[in-house]
C-alpha cells in the first residue's frame, strides 16, 4: 500500500537533493564541497489562519526547488525514501535556473 504524507497548517514535505559526489571525470568530492542544502517540494499544507482570522496561504508550491537550512525541520521516512518535514517560514528561498 503506497503512503502519502498531506502536511497540515503552513508545513512543507521536502525531498532533500543530493549534491554529486564525482565530477565528470571521475574525482571524487569531499562531503563539504557543496555547502547549498536545497530540495525539491514534494507537497505543500494549506496554509494558517492569522490573528485576524484570514486565510495566509504557504508560499512555495509543489515541484518547487527550495534552498533549505542546515539544520532544523523533522526526518520522515515513507517506504524506502527519506524527506524532511519543514515550516514555510523556515525555508530560506527558492532556486530558478
Amino acid at each position: 500500500m503506497a503512503k502519502r504524507l498531506m502536511p497540515l497548517l503552513n508545513r512543507v514535505l521536502v525531498e532533500k537533493i543530493l549534491p554529486p559526489s564525482k565530477t565528470n571525470a571521475g574525482i571524487l568530492l569531499p562531503e563539504k564541497t557543496s555547502k547549498i542544502s536545497s530540495g525539491k517540494v514534494v507537497a505543500v499544507g494549506p496554509g494558517f489562519r492569522n490573528k485576524d482570522g484570514s486565510h495566509v496561504p504557504v508560499s512555495v508550491r509543489e515541484g518547487d526547488t527550495v534552498l533549505l537550512p542546515e539544520y532544523g525541520g523533522t526526518e520522515v521516512k515513507l517506504g524506502d525514501k527519506e524527506y524532511h518535514l519543514y515550516r514555510d517560514e523556515d525555508i530560506l528561498g527558492t532556486l530558478h535556473d
